[in-house]
């Protein structure tokens, strides 16, 4: 059986006629508004850019959220540097 606590989740984005998205090895909701999600990933930031966005499930102790909306992007960008994950995310923007 998998331990879900273990430091790293696999990481999976199911897209759904860029309707509707499942994400997995989500460890951190950022921010989001109708236009945009950030999410910390176990691979990085994830930014899902689109219109009338609605995260419709969040599940932080299994890493899962869906979200629904018009999906128009995906940016990746790296985790903080030497994986620094108990710094915040301000301190790690302003580096």
């Amino acid at each position: 059986m998998e331990d879900l606590s273990s430091s790293a989740r696999m990481h999976r984005v199911t897209v759904t006629n860029r309707k509707s998205c499942a994400v997995n090895g989500v460890n951190d909701v950022l921010s989001f508004d109708e236009h945009e999600i950030l999410l910390e990933t176990e691979q990085g930031m994830l930014m899902i850019k689109g219109t009338d966005l609605h995260v419709s499930r969040l599940t932080l102790d299994k890493g899962e959220v869906d979200v629904d909306g018009k999906i128009d992007s995906f940016t990746y960008s790296d985790a903080a540097p030497g994986g620094r994950k108990n710094e915040s995310f301000l301190n790690r923007l302003f580096r």
